[in-house]
């Protein structure tokens, strides 16, 4: 899970084609299982859908934007370009995996998940008023996966192209074997409007407010300083029951700065409204202002049930010093998280040990029963630890001294043959003279705190490693490209895995820019694990395939693991109100309103606060 031009003749004769007896139409679809919501629901539980309407949302983003193209390689998209624009079909919070339609008033498909149909709803509009229409849906298709950037030419891979059936209806069919997941992926796709883009360059930046059929539509932008979305006061949706209860502020804006320090003062300062917090330091310790004190500012954690991902300093393997897995994972014996935690986060965090952590899908101990008998395939070809050992990250006592670990780190280099030179004191491999030196490539400088120390460690392993923290321009060019030799990043995991792990483990990926392959593994297992993963049958095969591709990314040694926290850090003024459910998938700050009554018991307290200084 994450998120076509034909000829004239081609779609002539689509119009003639009918759909195959046997499938079945619904408002929505499961990955696995019965759908939560039925037919006729009326909006989601986790939101109120009596929400108040009105008022203007104060955000922050960092760095810069130049474009309101999100799907193409070139530019740096405006945040929350994103309300613009709808989807076939729209996910729930608090379910595994399930789409209810939403430009689709329905969607069919057969037992075997082979194809998938959606027709359109007749009332959906774009912002001028023209209706969404197939045509509308077999263009994007084609420019997405033409032109749009690398990750989507991969995601519909088995995506044939769409073809019209009658006047709403378009259908999609699928090749290279079982994939039940494909109608959802499908699902996910954003509609553009193909009159619209028609005389414009679909690869280049666009600095033009684009058409949507969203609830939002941009108002005002200074590109790289603000942008302004106004919500749509004839949006087509606002009853659709996907949509009940969201987008309920009447503008939202976003002010970009130029790194987190800057933006988390601005926000102390009120400049704006809302912020997940990501930095255990400051959520500790810089939000102790009166404000807090007196009720005003809300510093407030919200449980999830999300799993964890995985967030590490990644190696990429397209360096020759990190091609041996021996290296990588001596690599995590310098890495103290214990002390860390202990003296940077404030003991706030759990160390990651899976890249399905906080969930049940995550590897634990030695496999057995059905995982086992998934794995035994493929004796030979991954690494035989993982039928011998449950794998844990190194541990120290958090005192600073991690003598133990740096021993067994050398033991491993020295397998992999790097010995410390006696003269110049640096690691150097035995065989090409070369020496053990790397740049760690950060983004933001908040996490140069944590960086260092580890740079310190790797210094008594004769290693030579050095801090570079760049722009976000720079950074997003690096990454697209690979060229970089450690950076700290992650993967995000959502409760229903399926093709997106391609895109971050698949053999293919790691050839191709821009994609999630960060550590540029290639593995003929981890792709036959990441297929059996897509063609789970149901749930109880999706859990046992998943544990088992845990098990074997975990001894690949892609990443010296980070850590994680089974909760959101929030913080924000004290002008809102909130649903009272929050959903597994954490709290979903669209369907928060402005409370009349708090916002102006802030602005009271903010003017008096301003007579007194």
């Amino acid at each position: 899970m994450i998120r076509l031009i034909g000829t004239a003749l081609a779609l002539s004769v689509a119009l003639l084609v009918a759909l195959p007896t046997g499938a079945q139409t619904s408002h929505g679809i499961a990955m696995h299982g019965d759908l939560k919501y039925p037919a006729d629901f009326k909006h989601f539980d986790y939101v109120n859908a009596d929400a108040p309407k009105g008022g203007e949302v104060r955000l922050a983003a960092n760095g810069g934007f130049d474009t309101f193209n999100p799907y193409v390689v070139k530019g740096r998209a405006a945040a929350g370009i994103g309300l613009t624009f709808e989807t076939l079909m729209v996910s729930s919070a608090d379910e595994a995996f399930s789409e209810y339609g939403l430009l689709a008033e329905t969607v069919e498909t057969p037992e075997d998940r082979s194809w998938v149909a959606f027709t359109l709803r007749k009332d959906a509009r774009w912002h001028d008023g023209k209706p969404v229409t197939v045509d509308d849906v077999i263009w994007t298709f084609s420019m997405l996966k033409k032109k749009g950037r690398p990750f989507f030419r991969y995601y519909y891979a088995n995506v044939q192209d769409p073809v019209r059936i009658g006047g709403r209806t378009v259908k999609f069919s699928f090749t290279g074997g079982v994939n039940r997941e494909l109608p959802l992926i499908v699902g996910q796709l954003p509609v553009l409007p193909k009159h619209f883009w028609e005389g414009r360059d679909f690869e280049a930046t666009l600095l033009e407010p684009p058409l949507g059929s969203g609830p939002y539509r941009v108002k005002e932008f200074e590109a790289n300083r603000h942008v302004v979305y106004e919500r749509v006061p004839d949006y087509w949706g606002v009853n659709h029951p996907t949509q009940k209860g969201f987008s309920n502020f009447e503008r939202i804006r976003y002010d970009y700065y130029r790194d987190t320090t800057v933006s988390v003062e601005a926000f102390k300062s009120g400049a704006f409204d809302f912020r997940r917090e990501n930095t255990s330091k400051v959520w500790a310790t810089a939000y102790e202002i009166p404000a807090l004190k007196d009720g005003m500012l809300v510093k407030k954690t919200f449980e999830h049930n999300r799993p964890a991902g995985m967030q590490g300093f990644v190696m990429n393997q397209r360096r020759t010093k990190f091609a041996d897995p021996r290296v990588r994972q001596a690599l995590s014996y310098a890495f103290d998280f214990e002390w860390s935690n202990k003296a940077l986060f404030y003991g706030q965090y759990v160390r990651t040990r899976s890249y399905f952590d906080n969930s049940e899908l995550a590897s634990d101990g030695i496999p057995k029963g059905d995982v086992l008998a998934i794995l035994e395939k493929y004796r030979g070809q991954i690494p035989e630890e993982v039928f011998m050992k449950s794998f844990e990250p190194p541990k120290t006592d958090g005192s600073g001294n991690l003598r133990r670990n740096l021993r067994t780190a050398l033991s491993l280099l020295k397998q992999a043959g790097w010995m410390v030179d006696p003269k110049t004191k640096k690691l150097t491999n035995t065989k090409s003279g070369e020496t053990m030196s790397f740049e760690i490539l950060l983004l933001s400088p908040l996490f140069e705190r944590i960086a260092l120390p580890y740079v310190k460690n790797l210094k008594r392993l004769g290693v030579e490693a050095r801090v570079r923290t760049v722009e976000s321009a720079q950074y997003k060019e690096r990454i697209d490209k690979f060229d970089f030799d450690m950076v700290s990043t992650g993967w995000g995991q959502s409760a229903s895995p399926g093709n997106e792990q391609r895109d971050y483990w698949g053999t293919e990926a790691a050839a191709r820019n821009a994609s999630r392959n960060l550590s540029g593994v290639k593995s003929p297992a981890l792709d036959a694990l990441i297929d059996l993963v897509i063609s789970a049958p149901d749930r109880k095969s999706l859990v046992t395939r998943v544990r088992a591709l845990d098990a074997v990314l975990q001894w690949q040694h892609l990443v010296v693991p980070h850590w994680h926290i089974p909760y959101d850090r929030l913080v924000f003024w004290d002008r809102f109100g909130q649903p009272s459910v929050t959903p597994d998938q954490g709290t979903q700050f669209l369907a928060w309103w402005i409370d009349p009554a708090k916002d102006e018991k802030l602005s009271q307290y903010r003017r008096s606060r301003k007579k007194s200084n």
